[in-house]
């Protein structure tokens, strides 16, 4: 995936489940992030975009930035919620750990001065370097979509690549030729969408 980092990078390919009351699999307990999991995660072993925004900020991960949103949680959760569920178990919170920490090393690349933003014009090529491929009309779409007071946002940028993500599955999934193309395109613009609250 785009984004996503390659071979040896972390990528969970899953299999793991299990409830917070025993481990799933040797070695479970020892899993540092398995004590993030279960700290939020309820009997059932699942965890929704409340439990994981708490999760998340309680692990650290946005380092010095503020805390991830709630909308932003949410659109983390369905990216990985396969099921359909709402929710998301250890083997899926392991994979977005992976995918956010490659996502976080980008955004700190481009966010020199540590002030947790990065400029609209920094966008493209933070974009590209991630392995996506858009227009400047796109990006540009995305820059005024995403950015607060002229600046993108650590969360913000998150949630723009959760939703670039989401789109190119999506669009490998209807491009079923392989052409690297499809008769429409009218989906995935509105996907990237005026839907933030």
């Amino acid at each position: 995936y785009p984004g996503h980092p390659g071979a040896g990078g972390g990528y969970y390919p899953g299999g793991y489940g299990g409830a917070p009351g025993g481990p799933a699999f040797p070695g479970q307990t020892q899993d540092p992030l398995y004590g993030y999991f279960a700290a939020v995660a309820g009997q059932d072993g699942q965890i929704d975009a409340d439990e994981l925004q708490r999760c998340l900020t309680e692990s650290g991960i946005a380092g010095g930035y503020k805390p991830f949103n709630l909308e932003t949680c949410r659109l983390m959760v369905s990216m990985l919620d396969r099921d359909m569920s709402g929710t998301m178990g250890f083997n899926e919170f392991k994979e977005l750990w992976s995918v956010l920490n490659g996502w976080r090393q980008h955004f700190l690349s481009f966010d020199s001065d540590r002030s947790g933003t990065v400029e609209p014009q920094e966008l493209q090529k933070a974009l590209t370097t991630m392995g996506f491929r858009l227009s400047p009309q796109a990006v540009n779409s995305i820059a005024k979509r995403y950015s607060t007071n002229g600046k993108i946002t650590f969360d913000d940028y998150i949630a723009c690549c959760v939703k670039l993500q989401a789109l190119t599955d999506s669009f490998r999934r209807r491009d079923t030729a392989y052409l690297n193309n499809i008769r429409s395109f009218t989906p995935f613009r509105t996907s990237l969408g005026h839907d933030r609250s």
